[in-house]
């Protein structure tokens, strides 16, 4: 079981109560635009190009970001981004007051705008929880993350549906402001150690210096690179299986209904959720290398038996499609305690093993390969699905995962992967 001492710890609980807070404001806020631009236009294919616009804005700023979050201080970074999320989504909500809509265009440019912020307020952030929990209760607090994540977005859309019926898309706008000024003022009484390091004159020399010093770093730890290197296939690979192929298989294969694609839903995050609050007391005393490398291991061989499930073989023995979708959700299930695992894994390791003077640079260039891989991963599968029955492209996904985790499992079973830890 989860142990909740650090929630005793006044600034990791006033963070978390920060996140939560603006979690929950900017989960709502997404799917009430979803439903306002698509009462507005009647179009999903308008909304969707919204979300990859997106990734525009983290591709070009992603290595400035990475640099000016480990230059400045991250506890002033944090609330600033916060408050100005709050100042813009409010300026949009008294926009919507007086003219009684929001144009297209000012909804792509309030994504584009809230994704800048994010991606500054990220760079600082990668630091935070590594400055102010000690490394022994590291794995806990990514736990209490995963957790937290898991909570606000099973029950946002729920109550994003029932606020914007009542409210509209102005009240939606109003609370996600007041989420963000919250999410602010809780982070102002956070004491987090200065590890940044300004350089005495900011330009494009001490830009380059600075970067390329984060590069360096990356290139000589054969840990961080794999981490990173490992991280991106498994966005291409789950990400595209998460967001393109259950839902495909789920609707299209096995002609699935709506409720069906919302229990699966449901299912997926609560397998997220139960995880930490089960599995956490266990977790910690497996090395993490371990239980990441064979959660993703298992992970893999699970990919492969939905393709199993899914394909023709095993559909057409069955009238209906409620055996098939059971053995799905069945295996989804499993599937999310897995990846949550070597998720929470994955992220203690990075917090263990990078600097914190040079942490917001390693992540964003972490964060930038899987921006990079998730889209490419959904557009290779959505066209195999296309192409083919959902058995091939799905075990060919399980296929990679496996390679993949044999290729990188060396590093991250070998005790030397320890005594890097104990030096960086």
């Amino acid at each position: 079981m989860m142990k909740l001492n650090l929630l005793k710890d006044r600034n990791f609980a006033l963070l978390m109560a920060g996140k939560a807070v603006s979690l929950l404001g900017s989960d709502m806020q997404q799917f009430a635009l979803s439903l306002y631009v698509l009462a507005v236009t009647g179009s999903a294919t308008i909304f969707a190009s919204m979300l990859a616009i997106s990734i525009l804005p983290r591709l070009i700023l992603s290595p400035i970001a990475g640099v000016f979050g480990d230059w400045f201080d991250r506890k002033r970074s944090i609330v600033t981004m916060d408050m100005v999320n709050s100042v813009l989504i409010g300026s949009y909500a008294l926009y919507f007051y007086l003219s009684g809509e929001l144009s297209v265009f000012s909804i792509y440019l309030l994504v584009i705008l809230l994704e800048i912020t994010e991606i500054f307020f990220g760079a600082a952030m990668a630091a935070v929880v590594p400055s102010i929990v000690k490394k022994e209760d590291l794995f806990e607090a990514n736990s209490l993350k995963s957790m937290i994540t898991s909570v606000f977005t099973m029950v946002a859309p729920l109550l994003a549906a029932v606020l914007y019926s009542l409210t509209g898309i102005f009240g939606i706008l109003i609370i996600n402001s007041i989420s963000f000024m919250a999410s602010a003022i809780s982070e102002m009484f956070i004491e987090i150690p200065r590890f940044n390091r300004k350089p005495d004159k900011v330009n494009i020399a001490s830009f380059r210096r600075d970067f390329m010093e984060g590069v360096g770093i990356i290139r000589k730890s054969r840990i961080i690179k794999n981490i990173i290197g490992l991280g991106m296939i498994l966005n291409f690979c789950l990400g595209a299986l998460f967001s393109v192929g259950l839902i495909f298989i789920i609707k299209e294969t096995l002609g699935g209904s709506d409720m069906q694609i919302g229990i699966f839903s449901s299912v997926l995050s609560f397998s997220m959720l139960l995880t930490p609050v089960l599995f956490s007391g266990f977790a910690r005393k497996v090395q993490i290398g371990k239980l990441m490398i064979y959660s993703f291991f298992i992970v893999s061989l699970l990919i492969m038996a939905i393709g199993l499930v899914s394909g023709d073989a095993f559909t057409l023995n069955f009238s209906g499609n409620t055996v098939p979708f059971m053995a799905l959700l069945g295996l989804c299930f499993i599937i999310g305690i897995f990846v949550t695992l070597a998720n929470i894994s994955l992220g203690t390791l990075f917090d263990t093993i990078v600097p914190k003077e040079v942490m917001g640079r390693t992540s964003s260039v972490m964060g930038l390969g899987m921006t990079i891989a998730a889209p490419v991963g959904q557009i290779v599968l959505g066209a195999s699905l296309d192409a083919m029955e959902p058995l091939f492209p799905v075990v060919i996904i399980g296929v990679i995962m496996l390679l993949a985790v044999i290729y990188y499992r060396k590093t991250f079973l070998n005790p030397e992967m320890e005594q890097e830890k104990a030096a960086v």
